[in-house]
């Protein structure tokens, strides 16, 4: 370009913002980057595929549209400690890189005009066999929090896992929700705040405890302390010195109780004749969330529980780098049967779901997607996701020939070479 090269530039873009040969909607600085950007191929790839930030729940594509919004509306902090996982996040990042490694094996000529999501998991009947997987402070995310997730799990048919640092109580999810929920257990250090906590989830008519057995205290979270730092907000109000004590005393289920001796969420100490000790609280069945190898499965069929979680906690444990996916068979192969074995981490699509249960899940979790449906529009926003998740896994059942949960077997999954 000759003369004036910036307006020169800036009128060359003009013309191809113009030109019905591209997408409409680009913008002059979406060329820009294109044409004249440092790495152009990738800036045409981002400007194709990041499409702009949806403004209602039903305008989403997929449950990714979601998280853009629900970043804009969550305070940073908080949408930090949505986001994190430790270190350097490398295993957040494997569990979605791990659904690559398996492609699937669609079979033809079957009649698929009824499609069944049906599924029966510890006795129960559910819809569907995603089901939501236990999330901390709900209204860090929206004010609704909890009740917003239970309404919208009631209107679409989805079961349901409270947790323990929930910022609703058993009870009022319980009722929003219009059935029972499970219940997943902190146990703390102190036996006698687990038990009141035990007693008082039987009492609201959970049928099973979820105790998390892959979470110690002092995860190196440093995303979540980067957005800390990044907040001007003042939290003193929900955060201070006193770390347990009065952060616990701010979630219902800890209400009433004398947290004096409790100085740890996630105890060091936690062995199987902790689980033992558990079981023996009550007459709930006991599943244990946070198994990733054969050995510890094989040990829970010895130990009487009744189901496992493949889990890594959704990368915010230990930075192992391995998906819950790829941990999935082995997992399998420990229980040998014996019980039904469950996974969440990194579940974004229907084609996840289909491959997890391909493999020989029983349930597949969620958690980060909801969330971000919630903090993006509140119960609307989750029900759009749970929507999503359903019409995705419906449509790869009826394009592998699959007519219901129980059809989808070993067959129709194989792992990348």
């Amino acid at each position: 370009m000759t003369g004036d090269g910036t307006a020169n530039r800036r009128q060359f873009l003009r013309f191809l913002a113009a030109s019905p040969l591209l997408p409409s909607g680009l913008s002059t600085d979406s060329l820009s980057r294109i044409f004249f950007g440092r790495d152009p191929e990738r800036a045409l790839d981002s400007v194709f595929q990041e499409p702009a930030l949806i403004t209602a729940p039903e305008q989403a594509l997929n449950v990714m549209d979601f998280e853009p919004v629900a970043r804009n509306a969550i305070p940073p902090a908080h949408w930090a400690y949505l986001a994190t996982g430790v270190d350097s996040d490398g295993t957040v990042r494997a569990n979605r890189e791990g659904f690559s490694r398996f492609a699937l094996r669609p079979r033809r000529l079957r009649d698929v005009s009824v499609i069944d999501t049906t599924t029966r998991v510890l006795g129960a009947s559910w819809e569907t066999p995603i089901f939501l997987s236990p999330t901390s402070s709900g209204k860090a995310f929206h004010p609704d929090g909890e009740m917003a997730v239970a309404r919208a799990a009631l209107a679409k048919g989805y079961h349901l896992v409270l947790s323990t640092v929930a910022t609703s109580s058993i009870e009022e999810v319980t009722e929003a929700r219009g059935a029972p929920v499970w219940f997943q257990l902190y146990p703390t250090n102190d036996w006698d705040v687990a038990r009141a906590m035990v007693q008082r989830a039987e009492r609201a008519g959970s049928p099973a405890l979820v105790v998390t057995v892959d979470l110690k205290e002092g995860s190196n979270r440093e995303t979540e302390v980067r957005g800390a730092r990044a907040d001007t907000r003042q939290c003193t109000a929900c955060h201070d010195s006193d770390r347990y004590a009065n952060r616990m005393r701010r979630k219902p289920m800890f209400s009433g109780l004398d947290l004096s001796r409790v100085t740890a969420l996630h105890p060091p100490v936690l062995t199987w004749e902790s689980i033992k000790r558990i079981r023996d609280m009550s007459r709930m069945k006991v599943i244990l969330k946070g198994i990733l190898t054969k050995e510890d499965a094989a040990l829970a069929v010895r130990h009487g529980i009744d189901a496992i979680v493949v889990s890594n906690h959704g990368g915010r444990a230990e930075d192992a780098n391995r998906s819950t996916v790829e941990a999935l068979p082995e997992v399998l192969e420990g229980a040998a049967g014996r019980m039904p074995v469950m996974i969440d981490g990194g579940f974004r699509r229907g084609t996840d779901v289909f491959k997890a249960l391909a493999l020989g899940a029983r349930g597949v979790g969620i958690g980060r997607p909801y969330l971000w449906g919630l903090g993006a529009f509140g119960q609307p926003g989750v029900e759009m996701v749970l929507e999503l998740l359903r019409r995705e896994l419906k449509t790869i059942m009826r394009q592998s020939g699959t007519r219901s949960i129980a059809e989808i077997d070993r067959g129709f999954v194989i792992r990348r070479s």
